[in-house]
Order: C-alpha cells, then sequence, then structure tokens
C-alpha cells in the first residue's frame, strides 16, 4: 500500500516571529498554537485548510542568499492590499495575469521575502486599479523588447541564464547596463529579474541619441558664458 502525504505545511524561517504573524494577519491567517524559548520560538498559523509554520532560531538553522518566494490566492485582493497598506506596508500592482485575472500584487514580509498575491476571481476592466511598480517597469522592458527587434541589434541568446550559472535559451531582447560601464543582453523575463535584484541595473538604449553623439554635438557648440 502507497504511503500518501496528508497534509502540507509551509515553514518560514524568520527573524522576529511576532513580528512575521503580524504580516500574515493581513491575509487571513490566525495563530493557533505557539511555542518555544528567547533561544527557539515558532507560531504556527492557519487560514481555513491552509497553515503555514514561521520558526525564529538563533543561530537561524537555514540561510539562503536569496529571498523566498510566496504566492498566496486571496478572496478580495482590494481588501488585501487595504490591509497591508493600512499597516505600512508597500504594495506593488503586478497586473492581470492570465492566472490572476482579479489581479496580482507584489510585497515584501518583515524578513525581505518576497510574498506574491493574487485573486482568481476576475473584475471587469474598468474596475482594474492603475498599474503600479512591477507592471510599470516591465512594460518598459517590453518597450525596450520591441525596439530591439526592430533594429535586429540583439545576440542570438540570453546572456543571464539561471540563478545558478546555467545557460537560458529564450532570445536576447533587452540590453542593461550600470554605471561601471558593464553590460548585458538578456531575454525579457532575466532582463526584469535582474533589474528586481541589481539595484545598479538600468534598461540601455541602442539608439544613436546616447551621451556619444549628445557630448561631441556640444563640443561643436560655443561655450556659454
Amino acid at each position: 500500500m502507497q504511503s500518501r502525504v496528508q497534509a502540507q505545511v509551509p515553514v518560514l524561517y524568520v527573524a522576529d516571529a511576532d513580528a512575521a504573524r503580524r504580516f500574515y494577519e493581513n491575509f487571513g491567517y490566525t495563530e493557533v498554537r505557539t511555542g518555544g524559548d528567547d533561544a527557539s520560538r515558532w507560531s504556527y498559523l492557519q487560514c481555513g485548510e491552509l497553515t503555514l509554520l514561521l520558526a525564529a532560531v538563533t543561530p537561524r538553522l537555514v540561510t539562503v542568499e536569496l529571498p523566498l518566494l510566496v504566492y498566496l490566492y486571496v478572496d478580495d485582493l482590494e481588501a488585501t492590499v487595504a490591509r497591508l497598506t493600512e499597516g505600512g506596508c508597500a504594495v506593488e500592482r503586478v497586473g492581470h495575469p492570465e492566472h490572476a485575472p482579479g489581479g496580482e500584487c507584489r510585497v515584501v514580509d518583515p524578513d525581505g521575502n518576497v510574498v506574491l498575491f493574487g485573486q482568481r476571481r476576475a473584475v471587469p476592466g474598468q474596475a482594474r486599479a492603475a498599474r503600479t511598480g512591477k507592471e510599470a517597469r516591465f512594460s518598459l522592458i517590453r518597450e525596450a523588447a520591441e525596439a530591439v527587434h526592430r533594429r535586429d541589434g540583439a545576440p542570438a541568446r540570453c546572456q543571464i541564464g539561471g540563478p545558478r550559472g546555467e545557460p537560458c535559451a529564450e532570445p536576447a531582447e533587452v540590453k542593461l547596463a550600470d554605471s561601471w560601464g558593464d553590460t548585458v543582453w538578456g531575454c525579457v523575463a532575466h532582463a526584469d529579474e535582474t533589474l528586481l535584484n541589481a539595484h545598479g541595473a538600468f534598461l540601455a538604449s541602442e539608439d544613436g541619441q546616447g551621451l556619444g553623439p549628445y557630448l561631441r554635438a556640444r563640443q561643436g557648440q560655443p561655450a556659454r558664458g
């Protein structure tokens, strides 16, 4: 007889169990059990049939280089946004993707973990809130990719690759740069990820209106005085 999983309990290692609990209460979770001491605190949360275990252990048992990503489906996106905003959390509206036609948002919990939350129930177009944050940035990335495609100026493949250095077979559509002069070409998805995590990166234009032509034109102008 094959054994089957009967329950699933996601575990988040946090710095402050009380702060994390207050944050996740915005999504309807409530604490049903808690325990531990100063060196090892835990809080068991539940929302309907869903559970979440917050663990604050000193020293931390699990250390990750990048923040975790948690995805939650909510029944009322706007009410959740209102609760988070009233609590001082900065919420970005990501848009209305196919998997969340009622809207999708992004927020960061007290430990730096990214929490995406969406609504499965669709809303009419006129009821949709204005885009902010990531969606606004993503639209700029799409525009840059379309401009490069029209000029056919990109290399064949994405040069960014996956988080462990694995190559990406997607076409390179967007050029990124930073203030130190480094540049890289990437697909739309990896370019968006890089802009999100590499804070000094920005979209690099491939047209003829860059700094070089601008400075050369200035050198031919009489000095102001």
